[in-house]
């Protein structure tokens, strides 16, 4: 990224060439090209330690000198209030995902004015479109209407995850009814099971009781029988 105007530079992705990430302590090589400072420290260690000739910019090759590294602190200024946007938008969407692709919605097409994730950025309906980091068109916007749209998302989202608390709650209740009438179900099931069995003990104790007096009659009338005939008959005459 060559230097120039805050305005001109959020035109472009604030990445590092080296790191691919976004500037730490963003610093301008006598090329104008810009690097983290520590990024581009160990470039230069390395080439030298390397010999590979008069030391040169990574990404034009253009002849540079560590000792003219400057830091960009307006360059610095927007790292910094690219990151305050990304904090803000993460704390409003956590769960702000494309309906589509369920992919985190994290790039900005400058075409559509819409938020879309990684996999809509290289479908045909957006491929051929301008994309920005959803932070940094955060700031590039700011006070104008994409923004707005960009704020909208994240309201949507609000209200999406408020929608998904509330059949949460929804559920959990229902599952604490369903478990309510579990217990309540499973009591009376030992109830019942204490009837049965109750009934159970006291119908053997009757036929128990009615077997032994039949048992008593029988052994009473095997008795008579074995009695001779003649006792047997004055048993019953008197």
């Amino acid at each position: 990224m060559a230097s120039g105007t805050p305005e001109q530079e959020i035109t472009e992705e604030p990445i590092c060439p080296i790191c691919l990430q976004y500037f730490t302590k963003p610093v301008s090589a006598d090329c104008g090209h810009n690097f983290c400072r520590g990024c581009i420290t160990r470039y230069c260690k390395e080439w030298t330690t390397g010999d590979y000739g008069p030391l040169c910019c990574s990404v034009c090759r253009a002849r540079i000198r560590t000792g003219n590294l400057r830091p960009n602190r307006d360059l610095a200024h927007i790292i910094e209030k690219i990151q305050e946007e990304g904090l803000k938008a993460d704390e409003a969407g956590k769960e702000n995902l494309c309906a589509r692709h369920k992919e985190k919605l994290n790039l900005f097409c400058e075409k559509d004015g819409e938020a879309v994730c990684a996999v809509c950025e290289r479908s045909p309906e957006h491929r051929s479109h301008p994309v920005l980091l959803l932070e940094v068109a955060a700031w590039k916007y700011k006070g104008d209407s994409h923004l707005e749209r960009l704020r909208a998302t994240g309201v949507h989202v609000l209200q999406s995850e408020a929608e998904r608390q509330k059949v949460v709650s929804e559920f959990e209740q229902l599952h604490q009814f369903l478990e309510e009438q579990e217990r309540l179900l499973l009591a009376r099931l030992g109830e019942l099971e204490q009837e049965i069995v109750r009934w159970q003990n006291e119908t053997v104790t009757k036929l128990n009781k009615e077997i032994s007096h039949l048992s008593e009659l029988i052994s009473e009338m095997e008795g008579k029988g074995q009695q001779p005939a003649r006792e047997f008959l004055q048993v019953r005459l008197r």
